[in-house]
């Protein structure tokens, strides 16, 4: 009796330990944000307006969750305000991104804020084909009244922020919802002329991704949710980096992806970083 009943608990113990946890069986996954978490010209392309690639971040990580829901909602240019409201894309207008959440969504990931503050044209604005003394800084264009302005517009996100996490629990109140920073877009002192910024604005680039970065993980703090950090593991793997290490393209991509994006190497990386993040949480 004493044997039957042990084998017994043997076997049970070994269907518990070998069975999938429940939330990898019914997770309800929704992915919010701009092109950093869509893929513009990563292949395949499955959503031309919002340039979303079947093998982006949070495409990989539904798949690795072995999620039983996935609603991929990116969409590169979104800001903010393109959660509340519908996109316009090259291709026609786009539903709302919180129209993707149901009340059984179980989890959120939102990558959302850089086009709010105007990323994509402080890179562009920091392209240097000459030189100095030659070439100008781009830097010195945000100093605006002895202020930085980049700073300026990345502290008035905050309050935005709080409340985009606040209509996201409204929406999915009982979804685990995590907060996605930006990868490593320079690299200390830059590498010019290979990446065509200057030493003095890729210092300035850098430091302000820094700062927009640690101000999403204090407000994802603020808000109580998760903040999961693509800036660390991406370092080593900037624009700087080889064609087959990097994992963001320069300004003329070797890798199918938009300049200053991630490429598909990129997004396996930014994948691994997401699942144990949201897998980890679960311990």
């Amino acid at each position: 009796m004493v044997r039957r009943t042990i084998l017994l608990l043997t076997a049970v113990w070994l269907a518990l330990s070998l069975s999938p946890p429940a939330h990898a069986q019914a997770e309800v996954y929704v992915a919010l944000g701009d092109s950093a978490a869509a893929g513009p010209l990563v292949p395949n392309q499955i959503h031309l307006g919002c340039l979303r690639s079947d093998r982006n971040y949070p495409r990989l990580t539904a798949q690795a969750i072995g999620a039983a829901t996935f609603r991929d909602a990116t969409c590169s240019g979104a800001e903010t305000e393109d959660m509340y409201q519908p996109q316009s894309t090259e291709l026609g207008d786009v539903p709302p991104q919180l129209d993707a959440l149901s009340p059984d969504t179980t989890l959120v990931t939102v990558q959302i804020g850089a086009n709010d503050v105007g990323l994509t044209d402080f890179i562009e604005d920091c392209l240097n084909l000459l030189p100095p003394p030659i070439g100008d800084a781009c830097n010195d264009d945000y100093n605006v009244g002895g202020q930085d302005k980049w700073r300026v517009d990345t502290d008035a996100l905050r309050p935005h922020l709080l409340t985009l996490v606040s209509d996201i629990r409204a929406r999915a109140p009982q979804a685990r919802i995590f907060m996605v920073g930006y990868g490593t877009y320079a690299r200390r002192d830059g590498c010019y002329p290979r990446v065509p910024i200057i030493r003095a604005d890729a210092n300035y680039i850098r430091a302000t991704l820094m700062y927009f970065n640690q101000m999403l993980a204090e407000q994802a703090a603020a808000a109580g949710v998760g903040f999961i950090d693509l800036q660390t593991p991406s370092v080593g793997h900037d624009p700087c980096a080889s064609a087959g290490t990097r994992w963001i393209e320069p300004y003329v991509p070797a890798s199918p992806a938009a300049p200053f994006h991630p490429n598909a190497a990129g997004m396996r990386g930014f994948a691994a970083a997401v699942t144990a993040a949201v897998t980890g949480a679960q311990r």
